[in-house]
């Protein structure tokens, strides 16, 4: 399949969104687009519903935008990726590994299939993204930054989605141990929002009382997430750590997920 690219005159950094057409990774990558730089928008298919995304970032921010399909659970595909974008964009400085599988088990039902299926896209994804990104930024004697997109959860547990929760748990310590593993090179730094965006068939009703369970009374928007994504990209005094974006949801204590305590009694 051939990567779907549109190209500006003026050279920008250029970041690659994992899961960047839609909800989240659409806010994040609107965000850098509008702060100066071409992004490549990875999809798991090329829709159009996602050339159209393409095709409205590249127009509303005059930048460089490449729109690039694979399925983070194929390892070939994963260690590709990012010859692609540099292939599509130049070169790439950074990667914010957005895209997640987010599937319903708990620690009574989860097996080997479930976790290891959680495990190859939020985990051996990222991991191996900054593992590349770091070899392509070494080839330029040049310098980037891996955002992982984390949980509050991690903070504050419950055993709702557990084989999830253990996926996340493992990518925030990748981010510890390839921040010491990969400096000065590459700067590592997780981004943990909480309820931003309706999910796990939540209803409108149900989302907007669980967005108001935190000690501000509001959780994370997704503008909130993509500002800080941008921080942390823009920051670089800044490794191996994670900002929490939540309303202090995590300091909250939940012995659910909070879909089932806003669920009506």
């Amino acid at each position: 399949m051939m990567d779907h690219a549109v190209h500006s005159r003026n050279p920008r950094p250029v970041v690659l969104v994992t899961g960047g057409v839609r909800r989240l990774g659409a806010a994040i990558a609107t965000e850098l687009a509008a702060a100066g730089w071409a992004v490549a928008l990875h999809t798991r298919a090329v829709t159009p519903e996602a050339e159209a995304a393409a095709q409205t970032l590249a127009r509303q921010h005059a930048t460089r935008v490449a729109l690039l399909a694979a399925d983070l659970a194929d390892d070939r595909a994963v260690d590709g990726l990012l010859a692609r974008v540099v292939q599509a964009l130049g070169r790439v400085d950074a990667v914010v590994n957005n895209a997640s599988r987010f599937t319903y088990d708990t620690a009574l039902d989860a097996n080997a299939q479930t976790m290891h299926a959680h495990w190859r896209v939020n985990v051996a994804a990222p991991v191996r993204l900054a593992q590349t990104l770091a070899a392509h930024l070494a080839e330029r004697n040049a310098q980037g930054c891996v955002v992982n997109l984390l949980d509050q959860k991690l903070w504050n547990p419950n055993p709702d989605y557990f084989s999830y929760t253990l996926s996340k748990a493992a990518l925030r310590e990748a981010t510890v141990l390839q921040a010491q593993a990969l400096a000065p090179r590459v700067r590592l730094v997780g981004v943990a929002p909480g309820v931003t965006l309706p999910s796990g068939g939540m209803s409108q009703a149900e989302f907007d009382h669980a967005h108001r369970m935190t000690p501000l009374g509001a959780s994370s928007t997704p503008a909130d997430v993509a500002r800080t994504v941008r921080f942390a990209l823009e920051s670089p005094a800044i490794t191996g750590t994670t900002l929490l974006v939540d309303g202090g949801q995590h300091l909250q204590a939940q012995g659910r997920d909070v879909w089932f305590l806003a669920r009506p009694a």
